[in-house]
């Protein structure tokens, strides 16, 4: 065989449409085709089953009743055990710049080299069916489709894990997810045994500090940071290793909903982020996230206060800087759910020359978890899956196995042969084979954990002064909420007792609000905070947020038109809301189409609102609808714009300072000082 040619089909160009391209092959239109069996055969009845005479019992000879409904019973596949609920897109990875000196990795070498991804976006606790909105962690996983084979970049929504040792991840999990004997409750950690896990494991504080804060309940995906929280190894064509974690920077900036939207939107739409990433995709307004890179010298391990191998501390950005060598854009919807989403599976083994592990124990333990659960879910051959084969031909000695749709034609399945000329042959690392990087190693067996890993407070303390007061109001709002549904005093004390070490007023508030005793002792010494953890730092735009306009007949039409227009050229999303669905006529013969009413959308869904008022048939009922959702936009300090003719809809008093509310009357910057508000999307200062 010429080893050169193999090479060259094996390294065959990739760039952004290459997965695309691939998957043409696997989709199959069915609109306006004969209805057939699964073997081919024309079907001429799909309603009735075979019986003996009209009345009389069922056949068994009925095969196609036998094959649908056989087919209808065994879909399901088993359910992810944790990141059950989840949403997908396909996209593009664009190389910034490149990373040669770090990394031999082939998709970073070149400036503008793009690479398809398909990623999966999901929280931990909930089942397939529970609610995108609950407090919890979220996590998003990357398959880059490589020249080299697949690359999974996986990462969370925190840039800290709850456990060090992969050894108690079933047992965070287990004490995360429902009460065995209840099954409850779905989607939600307020309960015993999740607090009691956390009062009991302190390496568990550090990351429920995060999902008490606003980081645990996501705007939108779009506006996710996240991070690959276990530390990895560059290697570059010298064999230079670098310790690297990533991060993803979301361009629109990190956003979070409030406690009360989260929970009320979760029984409004629970598919609330699933359908935000797909429309904003349909609409044009595609995702995007930067890759960053924090990189440390292999010679500088034990330069820093904390542990660079420590899934529970983070690598501060203003001390390790985080640098942007990429840009990742979503922008094509999934096909098929099934298919695509819930049959991806990612694996943090799955890596490309250049890119090494760590010796970052859950990390290692990490690599066993996820080829077994993929086994367990999609059978061996995963792979051939279409959404999970790699855009590269690949070639090996396995075989069989259920669901195997290759058709290996080969007489030898076996390494070292001389039947096939010792084929398919491996490939030295000089010419693209992957091999370890040789760390050296040594030490007696243990199960002990180094004792650099053992300080649980300094980085909590450091992400609580870190926060703003707003922030950290809503954080002991959350432990408020979480920990006060705990039945057990005992527990909540022990949570109070834990959450002194951080900071004591803090503890105090929050045993005082859920009835026990404030604990002794106080915070450990550390005054040190970083802008980069704070959400009160992040970039803010009107681009794609949601604008609800409520509108009734005899607007102004002139004014309004103008005010449409100047927020579609800002790209906000606008919803049209009234009474009734149809149209609504302006003053001036100006018609605008509804897209909801006022029982099929909610204040809660929509971002900001453009209260323009107006006639309908129920005026009154109209009237008090406008009045409540101007109320509850108002309460959440969302950015409220007054037409000329939505005065009377919105009243100043002295309890109110009517902050980020926009009035048009009498004002020629009207539209400007609305999509700044829009931009700026909570004004805290609201009374």
């Amino acid at each position: 065989m010429d080893k050169d040619k193999s090479n060259s089909e094996n390294r065959k160009p990739v760039d952004g449409n290459s997965k695309n391209e691939q998957l043409d092959q696997y989709r199959v239109k069915n609109t306006g085709e004969p209805m057939t069996t699964n073997q081919g055969r024309k079907i001429s009845n799909d309603s009735e089953i075979l019986t003996a005479g009209e009345r009389g019992p069922g056949l068994l000879g009925d095969v196609h009743y036998f094959e649908k409904m056989t087919h209808f019973v065994h879909e399901e596949i088993p359910e992810r055990k944790v990141h059950a609920r989840g949403s997908g897109a396909h996209g593009e990875f664009e190389c910034y710049q490149s990373m040669k000196q770090f990394t031999k990795a082939g998709f970073l070498q070149e400036p503008g080299k793009k690479t398809p991804v398909f990623v999966r976006f999901s929280t931990v606790q909930g089942s397939r069916g529970s609610k995108d909105t609950a407090r919890d962690l979220r996590c998003l996983g990357v398959k880059f489709y490589t020249e080299e084979g697949n690359y999974d970049l996986t990462s969370i929504a925190m840039p800290v894990l709850i456990n060090q040792d992969p050894m108690k991840f079933p047992d965070v999990i287990h004490a995360y997810q429902p009460e065995p004997r209840t099954d409850i409750p779905q989607a939600a950690g307020a309960h015993d045994n999740f607090w009691d896990y956390v009062a009991n494991n302190i390496d568990a504080l550090h990351m429920t500090l995060w999902v008490m804060s606003d980081r645990g309940i996501l705007r939108s995906y779009r506006m996710m940071e996240s991070w690959a929280i276990n530390t990895y190894l560059f290697v570059n064509d010298q064999e230079v290793p670098t310790f690297v974690r990533f991060v993803w920077k979301p361009v629109l900036g990190v956003h979070s909903l409030l406690m009360d939207e989260s929970q009320k939107i979760g029984g409004i739409d629970p598919d609330f982020h699933r359908r935000d990433l797909m429309e904003a995709i349909d609409r044009g307004a595609y995702p995007e996230y930067e890759l960053g890179v924090q990189l440390i010298a292999k010679e500088d391990e034990f330069k820093y206060d904390f542990d660079v191998l420590d899934p529970t501390k983070f690598w501060p950005e203003e001390l390790i800087p985080v640098q942007l060598i990429g840009k990742m854009t979503l922008n094509r919807n999934v096909d098929n759910f099934f298919s695509e989403v819930e049959q991806v599976a990612y694996n943090p083994g799955n890596v490309v020359p250049g890119i090494d592990f760590s010796n970052d124990p859950v990390l290692q333990g990490r690599l066993i978890a996820y080829q077994t659960a993929q086994y367990h879910r999609l059978g061996t051959n995963f792979q051939d899956i279409p959404i999970n084969q790699p855009v590269c031909p690949f070639h090996n000695n396995q075989r069989k196995g259920f669901m195997r749709y290759r058709i290996d034609v080969d007489q030898v399945n076996y390494h070292q042969n001389s039947l096939a000329d010792n084929t398919p042959y491996t490939t030295p690392p000089e010419e693209g084979g992957y091999e370890h990087y040789p760390t050296k190693v040594e030490g007696h067996v243990t199960r002990n954990r180094s004792e650099s890993f053992k300080d649980y407070f300094t980085q909590p303390r450091i992400f609580w002064n870190s926060l703003t007061p707003i922030e950290k109001q809503h954080t002991i709002d959350a432990l408020t909420y979480q920990v006060g549904s705990v039945k057990s005093k005992s527990v909540r004390q022990q949570v109070a007792n834990l959450l002194v070490k951080v900071d004591q007023e803090m503890a105090y508030t929050v045993a005082d609000n859920i009835g026990v005793d404030r604990p002794s002792g106080t915070h450990v010494p550390v005054s040190t905070s970083y802008p980069s953890l704070s959400q009160a730092n992040t970039p803010r735009y009107a681009y794609s947020q949601k604008v609800g306009v409520l509108i009734g007949d005899g607007f102004n039409g002139q004014e309004v038109t103008n005010v449409l227009n100047y927020l579609q050229q800002y790209g906000v999303f606008i919803t049209i809301v009234s009474e009734t669905l149809g149209t609504v006529t302006g003053a001036d013969g100006t018609q605008i189409n509804v897209d909801k009413n006022v029982l099929t959308t909610s204040p809660y869904l929509l971002d900001s609102l453009y209260v323009v008022g107006g006639r309908t048939k129920n005026q009154e009922k109209f009237n008090q609808d406008l009045m409540y959702y101007v109320r509850v936009a108002y309460q959440h300090y969302k950015p409220i714009g007054i037409a000329s003719t939505g005065q009377p809809y919105i009243l100043n008093s002295e309890r109110n300072n009517l902050d980020g509310v926009v009035f048009a009357a009498n004002n020629p910057n009207f539209e400007q000082e609305f999509v700044t508000a829009i931009a700026e999307q909570r004004f805290w200062n609201r009374t």
